[in-house]
């Protein structure tokens, strides 16, 4: 997938939010209407800011109901601010 041409300012941070699976454990699967928000993504690219240690590909956990949620050519995106991500993910 090659990068939008997306630059956050500030103490921004573009996320990609990774889908979340439509099975459980035991195997059932989820109708979309019961799925929980995501709230884990790929960092795509991070503001101007020096305070920022994140990288673009750094797999992150973040507040559920935070952030500006858009679709740019056809993929959805999610723009918050640096303190929004509460954990890089190894």
């Amino acid at each position: 997938m090659a990068k939008p041409n997306i630059q956050p300012l500030g103490t921004r941070v573009l996320i990609q939010p990774l889908e979340q699976e439509s099975k459980t454990a035991s195997g059932l699967f989820l109708p979309e209407s019961a799925k929980e928000k995501p709230q884990t993504g790929q960092v795509i690219a991070v503001g101007d800011d020096e305070s920022i240690t994140l990288k673009p590909k750094d797999k992150v956990l973040f507040a559920k109901y935070s952030g500006t949620e858009f679709k740019f050519d056809g993929v959805d995106y999610l723009l918050l601010e640096a303190n929004d991500i509460l954990a890089r993910l190894g």
